[in-house]
């Protein structure tokens, strides 16, 4: 089982570049690419998805139990699987590193190519690198790739020192290039299904990885790592044996968040389902759209189960204001959306359910984790609104609750994710088949 972990010396180092260039350039080469992105994140995936041409899943620790972990990576069969670490290679949430990339790396016994920004150094490089190399000498480095190298001139004194004091090898020198470049905003890369001329720029980043990394030697180092324990194998999800339930999922340049494993659950459910995106980004033209705000909001109102989450709650607000700007939206939420300059809600958060989801699930965890990032907040609610959750740890829509229960809609901020730990999905649409059940003995359906 060929594998790599794609990690970095430090934040914004063009780990997410290049791991892109890798995915793209190995799938020209032929190789069916895996992709795998640790930590609670959309955008990265949704690019890797597109760079690999298959969905890209994540690895969570703190929203995974360590054998679902290893079962999600060993579950899709693939000639090399490639996972994007996140931050550094040994920053954690806790300060044992239980939650870092090189925890990760351990778990599943995965060689690591640590990219270095290289940026105004030449022999400084030295102490980084045999310094992440001595910190903790039961994780392999690999390899190293260099980033942002300024020149041949830069190059080649690199390689000097490298060969002079390093024994790791050192598999590519990328040089400084504009064109490399992917356009960042809020919580970091632009969605690929928003971005325009996506795979020309995915195109000219494998072309460049190409030409200055060695794929033989980096896929020699994958295809070294040692085999996995046959019992930590996992065949694919099998689908659901009910039927008669559809599914409708915006999934566009305004909604786009999802996470795979989690469609995967849905794939033979159906309700309502707008996930997370950048709304605001296009929320001229969700308002000019009065037609499907109108018919969302009937159908929302005659009972139709519906689920939303960030995006997908700002839409179905009142309103979304952004600067100067104000747009109508659904209005089924009591609320107005206001964007702020920095987040309002970030990382992981713990939510206790209140008892007033509609959703059947007897049993469930009274606790459990998920996440959120966004710039806005729900303002000028009306009172007495219904919760699903009580926010232990995070802000959710006024820092105390989450998910507003409205007729059959649940709309939170944060994200949930389908795993061991909150089968969400599994009720959401054992929910859905009820109500549709109660719809066709009333003779509505």
């Amino acid at each position: 089982m060929a594998r790599l972990l794609i990690s970095a010396a430090h934040k914004s180092s063009g780990k997410t570049t290049i791991t892109l260039g890798l995915c793209a350039a190995l799938r020209r080469r032929g190789l069916a690419v895996q992709p795998f992105k640790k930590g609670p994140d959309y955008i990265d995936p949704m690019w890797l998805s597109r760079a690999a041409a298959r969905p890209c899943h994540n690895l969570d620790f703190q929203t995974q139990r360590e054998t679902e972990i290893r079962d999600t990576f060993t579950r899709y069969p693939a000639d090399v699987r490639i996972i994007e670490g996140n931050m550094g290679l040994f920053d954690s949430i806790d300060v044992e590193g239980r939650h870092s990339n090189a925890a990760l790396a351990a778990l599943l016994q995965t060689p690591v190519v640590l990219v270095v920004n290289v940026l105004g150094m030449t022999r400084s490089v030295v102490p980084i690198i045999l310094g992440y190399q001595h910190f903790d000498p039961s994780i392999r480095i690999a390899g190293v790739i260099l980033n942002s190298v300024a020149g041949k001139r830069h190059e080649e004194r690199l390689r000097e020192v490298f060969a002079r004091y390093i024994d790791i090898p050192l598999l590519g020198c990328i040089h400084r290039d504009p064109k490399l470049a992917i356009s960042e905003r809020h919580l970091g890369l632009v969605p690929s299904n928003e971005a325009v001329e996506v795979d020309t720029k995915l195109d000219y980043i494998a072309a460049a990885i190409e030409r200055q990394v060695d794929l033989e030697q980096l896929m020699a180092i994958a295809r070294s790592a040692p085999a996995l324990p046959a019992a930590l194998g996992a065949t694919a999800p099998v689908p659901s044996r009910h039927s008669g339930v559809r599914i409708g999922i915006a999934r566009d340049a305004a909604f786009g968040f999802y996470y795979p494993g989690d469609l995967e659950r849905l794939q033979e459910a159906g309700a309502e389902f707008i996930g997370g995106g950048f709304p605001e980004t296009h929320m001229a033209a969700l308002e000019a759209n009065a037609g499907l705000r109108q018919e969302i909001h009937a159908a929302i109102e005659a009972g139709l189960p519906a689920y939303a989450e960030c995006g997908g709650l700002m839409y179905l607000s009142r309103s979304i204001r952004w600067g100067e700007k104000s747009c109508a939206m659904v209005g089924v939420i009591p609320g107005d959306i206001v964007m702020y300059e920095k987040p309002q809600g970030r990382g992981y958060v713990q939510l206790r359910e209140t008892g007033h989801n509609p959703w059947p699930g007897a049993g469930a965890p009274a606790e459990f984790f998920a996440h959120e990032f966004h710039y806005s907040m729900l303002e000028n609610l009306s009172p007495g609104l219904t919760y699903a959750y009580d926010m232990l740890r995070g802000t959710g829509v006024d820092g105390r609750h989450d998910g507003i229960v409205y007729r059959n809609l649940v709309a939170n901020y944060v994200h949930l994710r389908d795993v061991e730990g909150y089968h969400w999905t599994r009720r959401f649409v054992d929910f859905v088949r009820l109500c549709s059940r109660r719809q066709r003995e009333a003779g509505i359906a």
